[in-house]
């Protein structure tokens, strides 16, 4: 799916799960860069986090020879974290990016202390951001792709169907929630890759619909009807859709409360 895929880390325990997990979205000859920025250039700390950055290059290499795919680790020192990343991503030719959400852990807000919501806006590559269940590689039983104004991004349908076929071919679960002419019930069939989808129309009215904080909370009601092994939402280009879907209040709301992992990509 991917042939240059950027990973920044900011600790040594994120290396192994989110190299792992970048691999199952890359293609055969594809390299993952990983990058660790150091949030300061002040002499002796840059000095001091550069000596501890083997603590990062060294797993990175180690999961590159188990998994056998190209990683290239990378470390800069900068204030402007995300500024780095995407010149990061813009120097190497990045077709992707993998961010997890690691922000302040005193905070209930994922996102305080988090370079992720910078990233995803401005990014011309594509932007996944990963919840911490969705590293955790749980069994994953079938794989939720909600959409609010008409059919699923094609990206997006892309995305769920690698995490199926990395996942021994689970069922991969779209669920309209839109208003349209589309009647509530239930179809199945198959992609062009032997996916088993189900399509499944649960229409909203337009008045409940057209409550953005609403959003989050729609999605997240569809997530807990069944067991899900991954929710994966993207940025819908609609002309229904008007404002962005992926903002900040609804990101924070979302991967906080969801019952399963979360993979939110704008491409």
């Amino acid at each position: 799916m991917y042939r240059n895929l950027l990973v920044p880390v900011k600790a040594a325990a994120e290396v192994e799960p989110m190299i792992r997990f970048a691999a199952s979205l890359l293609d055969s000859d594809g390299e993952i860069r990983m990058l660790h920025v150091i949030p300061t250039t002040t002499m002796p700390e840059v000095t001091r986090e550069w000596r501890a950055s083997v603590n990062l290059v060294v797993p990175a290499h180690e999961v590159a020879a188990v998994l056998d795919v190209r990683v290239e680790p990378e470390v800069r020192a900068s204030v402007d974290v995300p500024g780095e990343i995407l010149e990061s991503a813009e120097s190497h030719g990045s077709d992707g990016i993998v961010m997890g959400l690691g922000g302040d852990r005193r905070s209930r807000n994922p996102f305080v202390g988090h370079t992720a919501s910078g990233i995803l806006h401005h990014a011309r590559a594509d932007v996944l951001i990963l919840n911490r269940l969705a590293l955790a590689r749980p069994k994953i039983p079938r794989i939720l792709v909600p959409a609010l104004h008409g059919p699923v991004p094609p990206k997006v349908m892309q995305l769920a169907e690698e995490l199926s076929l990395h996942n021994s071919g689970v069922p991969v679960v779209t669920i309209d929630l839109g208003p349209g002419s589309s009647p509530r019930g239930e179809t199945e069939d198959r992609t062009a890759r032997g996916i088993p989808t189900v399509h499944r129309h649960s229409v909203v009215s337009a008045a409940l619909l057209s409550r953005r904080r609403h959003h989050a909370q729609l999605i997240l009601q569809s997530a807990a009807r069944e067991r899900y092994g991954f929710l994966v939402v993207g940025e819908e280009h609609a002309p229904a859709a008007g404002l962005p879907l992926l903002t900040r209040p609804f990101l924070e709301e979302l991967f906080r409360d969801a019952p399963c992992p979360v993979i939110a990509i704008r491409s």
